[in-house]
């Protein structure tokens, strides 16, 4: 087995812990786990040359993400986004404790780390990517269903700065994706 391979392995069996379950084609799986493969599957499908560093951090993005619940910071914009750093962290010191284990040097390592933090998005190529499968999967696998809890401005709302994020490629694929009628809506209301 490869390095990388055992590196993909290792974040697999991590998020294979997850005790929260989500149903996908009728099968139960650890909702982490569903995650990190989608993500893996949209890399490949939207940049299929995406370097290893890149495959680690799309595959390692929320690698133990349950360990850090929402409720553990305060329940407003400002809690949400320090937990959305604190779990970058994590995730980033997670996955770097993996890679130093089968071998990675310092310069791998970091590069991933950046990655998963998702740093100069926008400046940095791969840091955009990741963004952009972030945002892909989003739309293709949880936007109905986050969409059905709120009213249709506050949908719009997100759309209109998840769009923000991406780039112009992004931007081609998430038109293509297989979405409902609603949902087709929502973003295009967003996009006027």
């Amino acid at each position: 087995m490869s390095k990388f391979q055992e590196a993909i392995q290792r974040i697999d069996n991590k998020n294979a812990e997850d005790p929260n379950l989500e149903l996908a084609n009728g099968k139960e799986f650890p909702k982490e786990l569903l995650y990190s493969q989608r993500m893996t599957d949209k890399l490949l499908d939207f940049h299929p040359q995406a370097s290893e560093e890149l495959q680690i951090a799309v595959r390692a993005q929320h690698i133990c993400r349950w360990t850090v619940p929402r409720d553990t910071y305060p329940k407003n914009r400002i809690g949400y986004l320090k937990w959305r750093e604190g779990l970058k962290k994590t995730h980033a010191k997670i996955t770097d404790e993996i890679l130093e284990e089968v071998g990675y040097d310092k310069d791998f390592r970091d590069r991933v780390s950046f990655l998963i933090k998702k740093k100069q998005i926008k400046k940095d190529e791969g840091s955009q990517i990741m963004e952009d499968v972030v945002c892909l999967v989003f739309l293709e696998h949880y936007f109905e269903n986050f969409a059905a809890k709120h009213n249709d401005d506050k949908i719009i709302d997100i759309v209109k700065k998840t769009w923000a994020k991406m780039s112009p490629e992004g931007h081609k694929a998430a038109l293509k994706l297989p979405l409902s009628a609603h949902s087709e809506t929502l973003i295009q209301e967003a996009l006027k």
